[in-house]
């Protein structure tokens, strides 16, 4: 008789906070997924709401489940607290507690790696807001076509898919690696995924889509609190934290192709929603904004990368502590869109713009 071999064990790590209304739909998803050797442990970061009541409830109807509460630390802490109390798997991976996960999104990513034997796998992403799905053409473009058994010397662009959750994580590479989540932190994903594609020795990228991620409009999104003082601190410091990361995996012998599309097309990726928080931001929050810019491109200039011209322009005159100009150009797109260029198509022209004193080489087209 021929033994069957059994699965390997996935974990799947799933903070929550005062989410009860959107918690149910996303442990649902989890728990109907055609990979069904699971073992899903929620941590009740401190809920005030029903969030751990509706917790306990899954756990009390399916053996899969389990609780931790914990008082409010944030999503970093609350992720390494799921991994401190998830025994026995093979495979670890994270989902957000507003989020959902198509049904078939686990078998694939647990399939790939038993194939390759990569360290993890990262899939594409459908965006969700306004009850539509639709996929990012930047999160297309990383995750096509497939290239398995892939290193960041291959292709640095993938270091822009920071997201814990579109990944499955062998738990042995995880643990080897020394990979955890920044605690007390925003944007706590790039730091650890940038560590975790620099010690890889091999990693997955496939085009699936894996994730659903949904996005909240109601204010209380991290991700709609970028003029924030809190916000824009947390993101300098994590992007110092991936920034410095990568400079050490070129020191060691890295590609030095890898710190140069990281400064020109992964850390200036998310700039242009800051650019555009520019007119309604206070004088602390600019100041912060200027000192980040220059700290993290002292090297070069923003006017430099692969931002769209308009955006460049902005990150010179950030750079250059010109913020009534940043805001009129920042104004000027939220209202007509890219910036025009000059007649004679070699420059851009900014309506109301008085351009002395700018650079040339800041309003090339």
């Amino acid at each position: 008789m021929r033994l069957r071999r059994s699965r390997p064990m996935l974990g799947v790590i799933v903070p929550a906070y005062n989410i009860a209304p959107l918690l149910p739909a996303a442990l649902d998803s989890i728990l109907g997924q055609t990979y069904k050797n699971l073992h899903v442990v929620i941590v009740d970061d401190g809920s005030t709401d029903m969030t751990g009541v509706i917790a306990e409830e899954y756990a009390d109807r399916d053996p899969r489940v389990s609780v931790r509460r914990t008082a409010n630390h944030g999503l970093g802490a609350a992720r390494n607290t799921g991994l401190h109390h998830l025994v026995g798997a093979d495979y670890i991976t994270f989902a957000d507690s507003d989020d959902i996960v198509p049904r078939t999104a686990y078998a694939t990513m647990v399939r790939t790696l038993e194939k390759t034997g990569s360290d993890f796998v990262t899939g594409s992403v459908l965006r969700w807001e306004d009850g539509e799905l639709n996929e990012p053409v930047w999160m297309r473009n990383f995750h096509n076509p497939a290239r398995l058994g892939a290193t960041a010397d291959d292709d640095a662009r993938i270091l822009g898919d920071v997201f814990a959750w579109n990944k499955v994580y062998r738990r042995t590479f995880w643990d080897s690696a020394g990979l955890s989540w920044p605690e007390g932190l925003r944007y706590e994903d790039q730091p650890t995924l940038t560590q975790a594609y620099l010690a890889a020795e091999a990693f997955d990228v496939i085009p699936d889509i894996v994730y659903h991620w949904r996005i909240r409009t109601d204010g209380t999104s991290i991700t709609q609190q970028r003029s924030t003082v809190a916000d824009l601190r947390d993101r300098h410091l994590t992007k110092r934290m991936s920034l410095e990361t990568v400079r050490k995996y070129v020191a060691d012998g890295g590609n030095p192709e890898v710190l140069e599309i990281f400064l020109d097309k992964t850390l200036p990726g998310d700039m242009r929603r800051y650019f555009a928080a520019i007119p309604e931001g206070d004088a602390e929050w600019w100041d912060l904004l200027v000192e980040m810019v220059r700290d993290i491109w002292s090297e070069r200039t923003l006017a430099d990368t692969s931002l769209p011209p308009g955006q460049r322009l902005i990150g010179w005159l950030v750079e250059h502590d010109l913020h009534d100009q940043a805001a009129h150009v920042a104004t000027w797109i939220a209202e007509h869109g890219p910036v025009p260029r000059n007649a004679d198509g070699t420059a851009l022209d900014v309506p109301g713009l008085d351009l002395t004193g700018i650079d040339a080489y800041a309003l090339r087209a």
